[in-house]
């Protein structure tokens, strides 16, 4: 990889990252703020997660990859990408605890850091792949 296309690959995986991150402090606020104003714990939290499901997608979609992909192929990949994340989220940390008695804090970190990684991996050779551009 040459040196603009380093640093290209290097700008996508951080926009990815502040995407990432905001979408979960989003989450984090929504869900409290759902439940606390008198929402059930589980309507509260599925409602919080499709408003920061869709805010993700889109700003993955226009700003970490540049928004030249069409919904009517990227939004299926991407929520099909996210089932395969949470079920391998699911799975490490049945690893993590089962297998090696991580501590819940240990656990989060590392389903948080593996299905981050998965995540990016499928959106960039499946999800919003170069050549699936439209013009």
């Amino acid at each position: 990889m040459n040196g603009p296309a380093r640093k290209f690959a290097a700008a996508r995986l951080a926009r990815f990252v502040v995407v990432g991150i905001g979408a979960a402090l989003l989450f984090f606020v929504l869900s409290w703020a759902l439940v606390s104003a008198g929402l059930p714990p589980f309507a509260g939290s599925v409602i919080a997660y499709l408003l920061v499901f869709v805010m993700a997608y889109s700003a993955q979609r226009s700003w970490t990859f540049e928004g030249r992909h069409g919904h009517g192929r990227a939004f299926p990949r991407y929520l099909v990408t996210q089932l395969v994340c949470a079920v391998f989220a699911g799975l490490c940390a049945h690893v993590a605890v089962s297998i090696f008695s991580a501590p819940p804090l240990v656990m989060s970190a590392i389903i948080t850091l593996a299905a981050g990684a998965a995540s990016y991996v499928l959106s960039s050779l499946w999800v919003f792949r170069d050549d699936q551009r439209t013009a």
